[in-house]
């Protein structure tokens, strides 16, 4: 296990919430071992995906300088 830092723990808690949506679609009392090859992908998908945006949201902006560079 890797060391995550306090935003990356922040992320992950802010990524259950879609997580918990997808599951709820699929069907809570389905199984894991009984997920199709979609079902896993789009579990991926959304977690992944979750927690990138959410730890880009979490990066401070840089002030526009209005240089293209």
């Amino acid at each position: 296990m890797i060391d995550l830092t306090d935003i990356e723990k922040q992320c992950m808690e802010r990524t259950l919430q879609p997580l918990g949506e997808i599951v709820a679609e699929i069907g809570v009392q389905k199984p894991l071992a009984e997920y199709t090859r979609a079902e896993v992908l789009t579990l991926i998908e959304v977690v992944v995906g979750n927690y990138q945006m959410f730890l880009i949201q979490s990066q401070p902006r840089q002030e526009d300088t209005g240089i293209p560079f």
